[in-house]
């Protein structure tokens, strides 16, 4: 799966542009997640089928409380690393407020499987491209300890509870730093993800057989109970019909027979009399049961209970009851097949749904940033304050220096007083954020939790330091070309 070369815009980067110096180990990687319209429906369609159950059955990608180590501080501050460098965010339309932070409508949640099969999320953010598709998260919410892409990664902008109000948008190839991909260095622990154009599923349609069968997206057959009428006609005109069980009247048994059941039937008074005298068949079934009827309507009365008058005059009938034990009749069932197709809509590319952050590099540290992600795990003391529903945030000042954490081979590291647990990894930290247009400047994503004071409670987050190797991946995302997974009638594009 690995160096898989993609299509770029005609108009993107050179020959030149991609040639490497003699025996200069490459910056950047990519990898296929999903290239193919019909693998990426695939993919949305596994988070969305049963009104998202999928997403709702997902959890945290989990980080065991023994990681959350101490940071380093090296004493070095920012890398020299090439000049400053930003692009700009595009605009979004309007997103909810929430306490004095409006939130961003670019962030949400990406979704993958993880080698053990788990549904799995990370925190994420869409961000300014030349096609309007790029989402940024940490590269281990996309690459598996450094290795192979995760499985079925999807973006959903917005998420809440099971819900995706702006669809969901297939990964199509990931970008990260080769020391990442290769050494699991995380330095480089941060990916920018090429996805397709989002689509929902708002509704089914019922279709002939045909038009089923030419159908390219997602279809099934539903059964419809007929009786045996129309399951007669259906034969005779050929159609899809069949048939289950057998008609099987019940069968009189005792108390004792497995799976025998005690049902009442009507009676008239010398048979409930007898049963209650113990003569007969059966046992009696309770007391009489009298209603009262009209003079009409007991005069038409031909069944088997005692006609008679109460006590002022008023018509009644009487109704008797014995029991018996049976071991239940069955009764064969017939079925004609519902063709349905699943109608998808497209939603555009990712820019143009939520709008995308801009992207900044060699910035001086100590800046202010807002991160935003979706926490959900406890603190390594146990305490949960966090339920990874709903979005929550840190602004402050990163730090003026850079630190290590040496069981991840990190050496330069920024890192933001913040209490968001794991849950919010691959979140965005955000330089120049703007409270009023909801946009800023991706500047890091949330890669490590630390417990700095060593009392059970996540305290700082660091990320990587975008420098210009970021800028170096982010420039061979920015080319990546994706387009529409679904038709405009609804059908899956090949």
């Amino acid at each position: 799966m690995k160096r898989l070369l993609i299509p770029l815009a005609a108009a993107s980067l050179s020959a030149a542009a991609l040639t490497l110096p003699a025996n200069a180990a490459p910056s950047w990687v990519t990898d296929p997640l999903a290239p193919k319209p019909s693998e990426a429906y695939s993919n949305a369609y596994f988070w969305l089928d049963a009104n998202g159950a999928a997403l709702r059955k997902a959890t945290q990608y989990h980080w065991d409380a023994k990681q959350i180590s101490k940071i380093v501080a090296t004493g070095a501050k920012a890398p020299d690393d090439g000049k400053p460098g930003m692009t700009a965010p595009t605009s979004a339309p309007a997103a909810s407020k929430s306490g004095n932070v409006n939130l961003p409508k670019t962030i949400g949640k990406v979704f993958f499987l993880d080698h053990a099969g788990n549904y799995r999320w990370c925190s994420a953010t869409s961000i300014q491209s030349r096609h309007r598709n790029l989402v940024a998260t940490a590269g281990h919410c996309v690459y598996e300890n450094g290795k192979d892409v995760f499985s079925k990664w999807v973006f959903v902008p917005g998420y809440y509870q099971g819900r995706a109000p702006w669809g969901v948008f297939a990964g199509a190839y990931a970008f990260t730093t080769y020391d990442l991909d290769t050494y699991d260095d995380y330095d480089g622990d941060f990916a920018f993800v090429a996805v397709h154009n989002g689509f929902t599923l708002p509704g089914e349609k019922q279709v002939t057989k045909r038009e089923f069968q030419e159908w390219a997206g997602d279809k099934w057959i539903k059964p419809r109970e007929i009786d045996a009428k129309d399951f007669a006609k259906c034969v005779l005109n050929l159609g899809e019909c069949w048939s289950e069980g057998e008609d099987k009247p019940a069968d009189l048994v005792g108390p004792e027979y497995p799976g025998a059941v005690l049902e009442k039937v009507e009676v008239d008074d010398k048979a409930y009399q007898d049963a209650k005298t113990g003569r007969g068949q059966g046992f009696k079934f309770g007391e009489p049961v009298t209603e009262n009827v009209t003079k009409d309507q007991s005069d038409a009365y031909k069944g088997l209970g005692k006609k008679g008058t109460d006590a002022v005059g008023n018509y009644t009938i009487t109704h008797y009851y014995t029991q018996k034990w049976v071991k239940p009749g069955t009764s064969r069932k017939y079925y004609m097949a519902e063709y349905i197709i699943g109608i998808a809509k497209d939603m555009g590319p990712l820019g143009d749904a939520v709008g995308g952050q801009g992207v900044a590099w060699n910035q001086p540290m100590g800046q202010k940033v807002t991160a935003f992600g979706y926490p959900g795990d406890p603190h390594p003391d146990g305490d949960k304050p966090y339920t990874g529903v709903t979005p929550k945030w840190c602004s402050g000042k990163t730090g003026t220096k850079t630190y290590q954490v040496n069981t991840f081979k990190v050496e330069t590291h920024q890192v933001l007083k913040c209490s968001m647990t794991g849950g919010a990894d691959g979140g965005p930290w955000l330089l120049k954020y703007d409270n009023n247009k909801r946009t800023g400047y991706v500047n890091g994503v949330t890669s490590m939790f630390h417990d700095q004071d060593g009392n059970g409670r996540v305290d700082f987050i660091s990320s990587a330091y975008f420098d210009g190797e970021t800028a170096d991946v982010y420039n061979k995302a920015n080319y990546a070309e994706t387009g529409k997974i679904v038709g405009p009638n609804g059908e899956m594009l090949k």
